[in-house]
């Protein structure tokens, strides 16, 4: 038997499928007191043998301000980008057009063509202003660690993510924030061994940016997952 109501899981499942990616903000920090309150909640996030990797360097004010201009310098200036783990692999037909009707989405909420290269361009370079956010959270781990220990700072993340849309704040979680690991590292005073996975830009929403009304499908459950025995 649960312990908890019915009412409570419903609103769990409400939070779990009414958080989205969301790529438009105001500008409007989040209190100090709030933003500590849902860090302490994902704290509690599973970790294999309780190692706890998850390492977060969370930027507002000036930092954050000092950050996003050097971003978006270097990818003006078209600096290369040197993650410190490998990206993903070519993947086949059917993520290629999951990623690509995400894509379509954002597009066409955006109202850029699909053959507007300039104006997907541009829309990419948003990342790097961390869409207005007033907040931006780097997602580290520790350079000794792999792709299972991964997984549990994946767990953390998506905690985290709950906890803030429970709490009326939106977010994004971005790879594009791990282009520049050293950036981070330099300014948050990390050594070199504490690798940068991705960042979760966060906020309030700004329900008035076009990008905010993109909407995307999940697969079937079938296609997923399978029940045997």
């Amino acid at each position: 038997m649960s312990d908890f109501s019915s009412e409570e899981v419903a609103s769990f499942e409400r939070i779990v499928k009414t958080r989205r990616s969301v790529r438009g903000f105001l500008d409007k920090r989040v209190p100090e007191e709030v933003l500590r309150k849902v860090f302490d909640i994902a704290r509690w996030s599973p970790s294999g043998t309780n190692v706890q990797p998850w390492h977060v360097c969370v930027a507002s004010g000036s930092v954050r301000d000092d950050l996003r201009a050097e971003m978006m310098r270097r990818i003006s200036k078209k600096i290369p980008i040197n993650t410190d783990h490998p990206p993903d692999g070519k993947v086949d037909t059917l993520y290629r057009e999951r990623k690509r009707a995400c894509a379509r989405a954002l597009y066409n909420a955006m109202d850029i063509e699909w053959e507007d290269k300039q104006g997907r361009a541009a829309a990419y370079e948003k990342n790097y202003t961390l869409f207005d956010a007033p907040h931006a959270a780097f997602i580290c781990m520790h350079g000794v660690f792999g792709t299972q220990t991964a997984a549990d700072v994946g767990m953390f993340s998506q905690t985290l993510m709950l906890a803030m849309t429970a709490n009326g704040i939106a977010s994004c979680a971005q790879g594009t924030l791990r282009n520049y690991p050293d950036l981070v590292r330099e300014t948050f005073g990390l050594p070199e061994d504490m690798k940068v996975l991705y960042g979760i830009s966060f906020g309030y929403e700004d329900i008035s940016a076009g990008a905010n009304t993109a909407r995307t499908e999940r697969a079937e459950f079938d296609e997923n997952f399978q029940f045997m025995g």
